[in-house]
């Protein structure tokens, strides 16, 4: 009876002891840095790949065969137009000149002879002592001499040009190539190979493509009635060289292709750069960027966003600091940024950051900020 009792008194003080035990307080809000969205004008940037060309890219070849005397100059030189670059050994045609010289000399001496000729035959055959006929022979070798002499004459100008030939001089301003024929190397016109190149780079031509969905943003960003009209209203763009560097000076874009290359579906255009340092080589490799300006637009990082079956959402905070998962679109990517088209809108506060901790509904203790984000970038 007494073990009885003694139950009954434990089972009530457990009882009493479970019953004043305190509810588990609700989980404290995640501090999340916010961000709030202010609309203005926003500058982004699209970097396209460019290869550069010189103005003029010359093959410098010989006009005739010989063996290569002298290289005149060294590679990567400036050369000025006109400035002599190689010189072929030149004692074949000299010879050869000599030759029509003297092919000439017999020309006009066989002339001289046929006018002796006609001036004999002319008082006889006004005399009649000879026939008409040797008198219109003697003419007509006078006249076969005289033609002589302008093929003689015209074989010297053939060898003075050939003698020409052997110092080949630089037909414009630029830089040397390679050199990959050497001194006492035998060169000839048919070479697969030219004696070097030349480059005249005191401007350049940067050449890149646009897609058609560039082109066409391109065409509706700019109107105009032709290619022309729409490439004036285009500011200078940008070169971005190798190392991320920006080119001290901006080009223009003074070329459009007449069709897309159909292996790419891209058009090719063309900008021009002033390179008076002659900074820029032929053959170089860069990026054109081309600023393009949105009024009214807002920016966020796409950090900021989470993509659901090909739709970005945010975290939209409200009043009282409770996030919504908002869906947006978006008008183009800049570099680590959205532009949002359409879901919010200035004065709006999204999540910036720790948003995979995040689920619709959720109330947030909101941060500001401990960075700006760029608002401005290339992609």
């Amino acid at each position: 009876m007494k073990t009885t009792i003694s139950i009954f008194i434990l089972a009530i003080l457990f009882a009493g002891c479970g019953g004043g035990q305190p509810a588990m307080p609700p989980p404290a809000p995640q501090a999340l840095q916010v961000m709030s969205l202010q609309s203005n004008s926003q500058t982004t940037y699209t970097d396209y790949p460019a290869s550069i060309q010189g103005t003029v890219d010359v093959e410098i070849r010989p006009q005739v065969s010989g063996i290569l005397d002298k290289i005149l100059v060294a590679e990567g030189a400036a050369v000025q137009k006109g400035q002599p670059l190689f010189k072929i050994d030149e004692r074949p045609f000299r010879e050869a000149l000599n030759n029509a010289k003297a092919q000439l000399h017999a020309a006009q001496a066989a002339v001289t002879n046929a006018q002796i000729e006609v001036d004999k035959l002319a008082p006889l055959v006004k005399n009649k002592v000879v026939s008409d006929f040797q008198l219109k022979t003697a003419n007509s070798s006078y006249q076969s001499a005289l033609a002589n002499v302008e093929q003689a004459k015209a074989g010297v100008a053939a060898a003075n040009i050939n003698l020409g030939y052997t110092l080949i001089k630089a037909p414009v301003s630029g830089y040397v190539a390679r050199l990959p024929k050497k001194q006492g190397s035998i060169v000839s016109p048919t070479d697969p190979t030219p004696l070097t190149q030349l480059s005249d780079a005191h401007e350049v031509h940067v050449y890149f493509a646009l897609g058609e969905d560039d082109f066409a943003a391109f065409n509706a960003k700019y109107p105009g009635n032709s290619v022309n009209e729409r490439l004036k209203k285009l500011g200078g763009v940008s070169l971005v060289l190798a190392d991320n560097s920006i080119y001290g000076k901006e080009g223009k874009v003074d070329m459009v292709d007449g069709q897309f290359d159909k292996q790419t579906g891209s058009i090719s255009l063309r900008a021009t750069f002033p390179n008076q340092q002659g900074l820029l080589r032929s053959g170089n490799t860069g990026k054109i960027r081309i600023s393009l300006e949105h009024n009214d637009a807002i920016a966020i990082p796409q950090s900021s966003t989470v993509e659901v079956q090909d739709k970005i959402f945010v975290f939209k905070v409200d009043a009282a600091n409770k996030v919504t998962r908002t869906p947006i679109t978006v008008s183009g990517a800049s570099g680590t940024n959205y532009l949002v088209a359409e879901g919010l809108k200035s004065g709006d506060r999204i999540v910036f950051d720790g948003i995979d901790k995040l689920k619709d509904g959720d109330t947030i203790k909101p941060e500001k900020l401990k960075e700006e984000p760029i608002t401005t970038a290339s992609r």
